[in-house]
């Protein structure tokens, strides 16, 4: 696959060894993730906000109410800065400013398509719900035409995009080594607790799905 090229926007400046341009790491920073953060503009005033959304190939996809005022916005202005970030771990330094966090994050920038073909929204709803539930998506009662025409459905090829990562331990002044001052990392990880139904399953109910993040 052919890496992003830097533009003006997503070339990074501030310690730009961080940067990585190639969409194996990307891809993966957005596979990992479940929620992003879209920003955009409404009336000459920012917005930024977070959305469930699910990658197919070289697009990513979020969906929501139709009436949506985000989602009626972009119809009339379709300019996003699309972000992903994973927390990974509290970098513990000898001193407060050498203090950090490891963090994987992607940035995205581009103009994102509606998806108006019923057909083509009902196989998008499917891809979002076997991204988490695999395998689930049979199981599920048939999506109404109304339910369909009351969601919309938005799409963002990634031609313009950046990923920024930070690994490792903290990266202290050499004389601050010889302080009896612990050092190091935190790791922070997300993980699935035990599902808990609703209360009103049917007799017979099937087990909860697994899922994937």
């Amino acid at each position: 696959m052919k890496d992003f090229t830097p533009t003006p926007r997503t070339r990074i400046k501030r310690l730009p060894k961080r940067a990585r341009y190639d969409r194996d790491t990307v891809y993966s920073i957005l596979d990992a993730g479940f929620v992003c953060h879209l920003g955009y503009v409404i009336d000459k005033h920012p917005f930024v906000t977070p959305t469930a959304y699910w990658r197919e190939g070289d697009a990513v996809y979020w969906h929501g109410s139709s009436k949506s005022r985000m989602l009626l916005a972009l119809e009339k202005n379709p300019n996003v800065c699309l972000t992903v970030t994973h927390f990974d771990g509290l970098v513990v330094a000898r001193s407060g400013f050498h203090m950090s966090v490891n963090y994987r994050s992607a940035m995205i920038f581009g103009k994102p398509y509606k998806v108006s073909d019923p057909e083509e929204k009902l196989a998008k709803m499917e891809k979002f719900v076997e991204r988490l539930y695999p395998g689930h998506w049979n199981n599920l009662r048939p999506v109404h035409k109304q339910e369909l025409k009351a969601m919309s459905v938005f799409g963002l090829h990634l031609e313009e995009a950046v990923a920024k990562v930070r690994t490792g331990g903290p990266i202290d002044e050499p004389e601050d080594y010889r302080l009896p001052i612990w050092a190091g990392v935190v790791p922070v990880q997300q993980v699935l607790g035990a599902p808990q139904d609703d209360g009103r399953l049917a007799p017979g109910t099937s087990a909860a799905p697994k899922v994937t993040l």
